[in-house]
């Protein structure tokens, strides 16, 4: 069906500028077990000085056996892999499935879900589900750890949850006060400068939550632009637009930019994992946050992003099933 819109080939489709990298060619680039190590191994040492994944000495070399741990120090006397120090570590899973499903993440605007991975990379559904996981400590890097930002802000908050008249009369019953109060709560902010984005969930939209966040995200002086909310009155330098009465532009006044993400992400949350408990809600928001933040890298500057970000962080199965009410109540 003709669109009227001048087709130039696959570079002219979403960000052009960006360089991407098709299935046939992720296929091609890691075909096997050793082409996913040569990858790994660029990332953590690209001028080729091999240096220990444990005490980072430099005394490193690989060894001749087949061990599952085929690099050994000299200094420390352990032997490591590639997988040590990271996310990664203690998986049994090869690293080409891992630089697979760092490209599913990362080139999935709306996320994967854990059953998809589960069917497209042939392992369990709970490999593929703590697998995603691990990797979206690499992308948390990219959310959490982001100083004041640069220029002009956009402050918004989302509200993720099932509708109040589609749960069953027992939940309803339980539930207090009026519209999103039983819902969860984000607060996002976008630096106009940058482009990029920070998402927390909070407790509460209040004031005395709000404020804080708005202010150690920007420097003095930024202007804040929000809507008519009334949690954000009282902040210095703000312009607002009244969502209320249709209006959603005035003059550079507006949250347009941080109602995208959460258009994305609520797609992500709807349309491909359904449901997000409270407890790993932040990890998900992260996750698209994180991602939003790298979309104008290249594909393989993004995996490798991604994979850089998974350093230094360690996170177990345990971490991410335990029950804390469970425990409490025990």
């Amino acid at each position: 069906m003709a669109t009227g819109r001048k087709s130039s080939g696959m570079g002219s489709v979403g960000r052009s500028h960006r360089k991407g990298i098709s299935l046939i060619e992720l296929a091609e680039r890691f075909p096997d077990e050793a082409a996913a190590e040569k990858w790994f191994e660029s990332l953590y040492w690209p001028d080729g000085e091999m240096c220990c994944l444990r005490c980072g000495s430099v005394n490193a070399y690989r060894v001749k056996s087949g061990k599952p741990m085929p690099y050994r120090c000299r200094d420390c006397k352990r032997y490591f892999s590639l997988k040590t120090g990271s996310a990664m570590e203690a998986s049994n899973l090869p690293l080409r499935k891992w630089a697979w499903a760092i490209y599913l993440s990362a080139t999935s605007l709306k996320g994967v879900s854990a059953m998809k991975l589960h069917r497209d990379l042939k392992i369990s559904y709970q490999a593929a589900w703590f697998m995603f996981h691990r990797i979206r400590e690499g992308l948390a890097a990219e959310a959490a750890e982001l100083d004041r930002f640069a220029g002009d802000i956009e402050v918004d908050e989302g509200y993720f949850g099932g509708r109040r008249e589609n749960k069953p009369l027992a939940i309803r019953r339980t539930l207090s006060g009026r519209g999103p109060v039983d819902m969860a709560k984000v607060v996002a902010v976008k630096d106009r400068k940058t482009k990029r984005i920070k998402a927390v969930v909070v407790d509460s939209v209040d004031k005395a939550t709000v404020h804080p966040l708005v202010e150690s995200s920007r420097q003095k002086g930024a202007k804040v632009y929000t809507d008519e909310a009334r949690v954000y009155e009282g902040l210095a330098d703000r312009e607002s637009v009244k969502h209320s009465v249709g209006e959603y532009v005035d003059g550079m006044a507006h949250v347009n930019g941080v109602e995208s993400f959460w258009s994305m992400m609520k797609r992500g949350y709807h349309g491909t994992f359904h449901h997000v408990s409270w407890k790993h809600l932040q990890r998900y928001v992260y996750e698209f946050a994180g991602r939003h933040n790298i979309r104008d890298m290249d594909t393989i500057d993004q995996m490798a992003h991604i994979a850089a970000g998974m350093v230094g962080k360690r996170l177990l199965f345990r971490e991410l099933t335990f029950n804390e009410e469970a425990e409490a109540t025990a």
